[in-house]
Parts: structure tokens; C-alpha cells; sequence
């Protein structure tokens, strides 16, 4: 039996097992499972690899960033060029490889769904999952404002997005867990009253489907989308990763 899996914390909402166990199902895929593994720290990423016998692994919240000490190469086109992981190959040497699919599974939802790529973009959050947003958006020579609840170098604080930034930055993609169930009815700070049909919110949230942050939108005149397309644009690209 192969054994792939998920680690991240918390995993109680996550969408991965029951997706790949249907994949197996639908597809007649034998002798694979999918399993949660729940990691309150990093460190007990260890004792997994002893633990249990593995085939591959998706990386979500908090560890795409904080996994690739623990991995022996990263892949230059995805994880390398991008810090940070969400997949990791367990290589026949038994080495682990470093990858990252959320890139893959963003642009081709990005691409279906705005009309054209002449915007600017406000990205919120500055976390693992950013990382692979602001590579699709430096590729597709879309320029953008990174956004976080304290100002740095790369960033300004949300109370500095002002009237301006957000009416010429029309492209808003929340990369935060903000929103996501079972804390649901909160959406990042950000001066809404501003939004017009000009706005296109994409949220990596998918759970619930329309988060306040796309209900903002959408009755303001908006656009919207979760990130449900990203989410199984990037397990199919796991998937493939593991099998090459």
C-alpha cells in the first residue's frame, strides 16, 4: 500500500483526504491511501518520516516555509525559486524533494479567471502561500503591493492601504486563512467602501465557498472566486509530481 498524506495545524477542515480518496475511487487507482498527519510543530516532522512508511506529502499551513530545512534538495523551477514547499517527493534513494504545485494550481485559476492581466494587484498576507502568488504575478508582469498586519520592507500595514492603492489596484488576492470556517463573518481591513465592478477578489479560502471577503465583493459589484479551482489545480499537480 502507498501511503501519501498532508501535514500541516490545524487539518480538522481539510479537503485533501476525501479528494484524493474519490480520485482513487473514480480513476480505479489500487493500493494508495491518503492520510492526515497533524503536526502541532515542525519538529515532529521527524518522527513522521520514522513512524510511517511514505510515498509523498502536500505541506499546508503553517509549514510550506518552515519544512524545506528537513528536505535534501528543493526543485529550481518551483520551491527553489519560490521559498517555500507544498509538495515533497520521497525520491527512490530516499532522499526528499521539495516542490511547489500551489504555483501551478494559481496561475491556471488566475488565468480563467480574470479577463485580461493589465491590473495591479493588493496581495494580503505574507505567508508561504504568497510565495508562489507573487512568482504567478511577477511572471504574468502583473504588479502588486504586498499587504500585512505590520508594515516592512516588502509590505505596508493595512491601515496604510489608502483610497488610491485600492481604487488602482484592482486585483485583491487574500492569501490568509482569514475568513476560512469555522471562523467565518471576518475579512481583512481594508477600505471596502471603495470597491467598484472594477474589483476582481480572489481568496484561497474555499471553505466556506463564499467567504465574507467575496460576499464584500460581490455586493459591492465585484468579482469574485475561492480557492477551490487552485486547490485541485494544485493536487493534480501533486499527483503527477509523485509519479514522474
Amino acid at each position: 500500500m502507498k501511503t501519501y498524506g498532508l501535514i500541516g495545524y490545524p487539518l480538522e477542515h481539510s479537503f485533501s483526504k476525501k479528494y484524493f480518496t474519490e480520485k482513487y475511487e473514480k480513476e480505479g487507482i489500487e493500493g494508495c491511501q491518503y492520510e492526515l498527519f497533524e503536526l502541532e510543530n515542525i519538529k515532529q516532522f521527524t518522527d513522521l518520516l520514522k513512524e510511517n512508511q511514505l510515498n509523498g506529502l502536500n505541506v499546508t499551513i503553517p509549514y510550506k516555509e518552515q519544512v524545506l530545512p528537513f528536505l535534501d534538495r528543493l526543485d529550481p523551477e518551483t520551491a527553489g525559486k519560490i521559498g517555500a514547499a507544498n509538495v515533497i517527493k520521497f525520491e527512490e534513494d530516499g532522499t526528499l524533494t521539495g516542490y511547489n504545485s500551489d504555483y501551478i494550481g494559481f496561475k491556471n485559476s488566475l488565468e480563467s479567471f480574470l479577463p485580461h492581466t493589465q491590473f495591479k494587484a493588493l496581495v494580503l498576507g505574507t505567508g508561504g502561500a504568497s510565495k508562489a502568488i507573487k512568482a504567478v504575478l511577477d511572471d504574468l508582469k502583473i504588479p502588486f503591493l504586498s499587504v500585512s498586519r505590520n508594515k516592512t520592507e516588502e509590505s505596508i500595514a493595512y491601515s496604510d492601504v489608502t483610497e488610491e492603492n485600492y481604487t488602482t489596484h484592482t486585483l485583491v488576492i487574500n492569501t490568509t486563512p482569514l475568513g476560512m470556517h469555522p471562523k467565518v463573518g471576518v475579512a481583512p481591513d481594508l477600505p471596502y467602501e471603495f470597491t467598484s465592478d472594477k474589483h476582481y477578489f480572489f481568496d484561497v479560502v474555499y471553505n466556506p465557498a463564499e467567504t465574507e471577503f467575496l460576499k464584500i465583493c460581490r455586493e459591492k459589484g465585484g468579482h469574485g472566486m475561492n480557492g477551490l479551482d487552485m486547490l485541485i489545480g494544485q493536487a493534480e499537480a501533486s499527483w503527477v509530481i509523485w509519479n514522474k
